[in-house]
């Protein structure tokens, strides 16, 4: 809920190895123009998430104007080197995976888990920087979770999102799903890779939370990093979401148009990294007379029962994870007592960045 949580807080102030064929899905190579419009192609004018519910006068004053230039998708192949579809039969989901492999054979890899609302794509910048300063020894592997993005479930031929409307987003079910998908793709945990699991916000919490279900299946990982998201204060704000969204359009004209809203309201203040996520996060719509020709991917609007079991004892578990901890915070103000306990005691690393707003993940370096 990226944008939103930041708007309420402040209101409420004033080597991972050659991917086994066996257990990996290919990309879907017989739908060239869907494939195109993912990452790594050229990304196309036909991806892209927001609420399609509780429409106000003011938020269907829609301008149009013409797409610019400044804020058109670009490929994510400079950031990931695959997408594929990795079938998890056990949580029934086709999951699209955005893959870097480390250059060696003992690299670690970086399991991404995304917020509410957005894609695997929002870790394209960070994963090409931790290639860089890893030297290609670390990996990454950023994933699109249930109900967003490419991931769909195998059971629906259609692509369109439509499913997130039925889709169970309960906090069990999101942790499920990130244990099978790494089970899927490391099937041996004597032979997998050593992970560090690392979500930003809602992905925060399904991190922590899978964390000690992957260790009882004897998996390596070497650390937990939770990007933005501290209990006390996410659940403070959630009686405030349903009027933030309220503010948000209903969609879009353009993909561009798309990239220019959430860099013009500072949702992402990295132009260079929302032209790569944010078409992941809206779709066409269906019937265009009915109103903008680009609707969001997963309605924020429609996750509203799952919001606080998202995060409700979210800062126990985080201190409880027996592996190296860190916190990445924008702004030191958010730590809840337990957390600021427990930071004091050594439990977990806490880095402060100042200025960049909830997508601590998309600034630029």
């Amino acid at each position: 809920m990226s944008h939103l949580y930041r708007s309420a807080i402040h209101a409420k102030v004033a080597k991972l190895p050659a991917m086994p064929p066996p257990q990996i899905g290919s990309v879907e190579e017989e739908d060239e123009e869907n494939e195109a419009a993912d990452g790594l192609g050229s990304l196309p004018s036909s991806l892209g998430s927001g609420s399609r519910s509780g429409s106000t006068s003011v938020r269907r004053q829609h301008h149009q104007h013409p797409p610019n230039p400044a804020y058109s998708p670009v490929s994510a192949s400079s950031y990931f080197e695959h997408a594929i579809q990795v079938s998890v039969p056990p949580s029934n989901l086709d999951v699209r995976v955005y893959y870097t492999a480390p250059k060696t054979g003992d690299g670690a890899v970086m399991v991404c888990h995304h917020g509410a609302g957005y894609s695997g794509l929002s870790f394209a910048c960070l994963a090409r920087e931790v290639g860089l300063l890893s030297r290609g020894e670390c990996g990454v592997l950023a994933i699109d979770c249930r109900g967003h993005g490419k991931t769909t479930r195998i059971s629906d031929d259609d692509d369109n999102g439509a499913e997130i409307e039925t889709e169970d987003l309960a906090i069990g079910i999101l942790t499920d799903d990130l244990v099978n998908l790494i089970s899927t793709v490391y099937p041996d945990p004597n032979s997998a890779p050593s992970l560090l699991l690392v979500g930003h916000s809602l992905g925060g919490s399904v991190s922590v939370r899978a964390c000690p279900l992957l260790q009882e299946r004897k998996y390596r990982i070497t650390g937990v990093g939770v990007l933005d998201v501290v209990e006390e204060f996410t659940l403070e704000a959630l009686p405030m979401m349903h009027s933030l969204l309220d503010a948000r359009p209903d969609g879009f004209n353009s993909p561009e148009e798309a990239v220019e809203w959430h860099v013009m309201t500072h949702a992402i203040r990295n132009v260079e990294s929302a032209r790569v996520s944010i078409p992941g996060i809206i779709i066409p719509n269906p019937d265009p007379s009915s109103g903008p020709a680009y609707l969001w991917r997963t309605p924020l609007r429609l996750t509203a029962p799952y919001w606080s079991s998202w995060f409700t004892g979210l800062s126990s578990k985080f201190l409880l994870t027996r592996t190296a901890r860190l916190l990445v915070l924008a702004g030191a103000e958010r730590l809840d007592k337990e957390l600021m306990i427990g930071q004091m005691q050594g439990k977990f690393q806490l880095v402060v960045l100042a200025n960049v707003g909830h997508m601590v993940h998309e600034v630029r370096g």
